[in-house]
């Protein structure tokens, strides 16, 4: 009952020897030179700031949250334009529903501000536009 399970365990057991094999390798022959530079955080390629436990800004997840609608937006509308001509003036019209749709919640967080990464330059922007 279990022997259609050897094949898999003797699988993952490669995997693990051999990983760990490479990792020691890698350490064991390859160069070693550490330095304060290598060694400090990176953080895409800027110096890191403040501490590790520090809260995110609510513009980043709210970008984040646009990121992944329009990503699942490219998941609706690609098989979509695959049987565009198969459905009809019927889905026509229900996909540029969507669409726009899409576009008003983006035309939305253009306007309250959520790409402004500077806070500061935004609030003297719009001291600016009341002057």
């Amino acid at each position: 009952m279990l022997e259609g399970y050897i094949p898999i365990l003797a699988l993952i057991a490669v995997a693990l020897v051999l990983g760990v094999i490479l990792v020691v390798l890698a350490r064991v022959l390859g160069p070693y030179r550490p330095n304060a530079p290598k060694l400090r955080p990176y953080e895409s390629g800027m110096d890191p700031y403040g501490e590790a436990k520090d809260r995110y800004s609510v513009s980043f997840y709210i970008v984040a949250m646009e990121f992944i609608v329009f990503d699942l937006e490219v998941v609706f509308i690609y098989p979509w334009a695959v049987r565009f001509q198969e459905l009809g003036m019927q889905a026509f019209w229900a996909m540029m529903l969507f669409i726009v749709i899409l576009f008003l919640g983006l035309i939305y967080t253009l306007k309250k501000g959520s790409f402004d990464w500077d806070p500061d330059e935004a609030v003297s922007k719009e001291n600016f536009a009341n002057s």
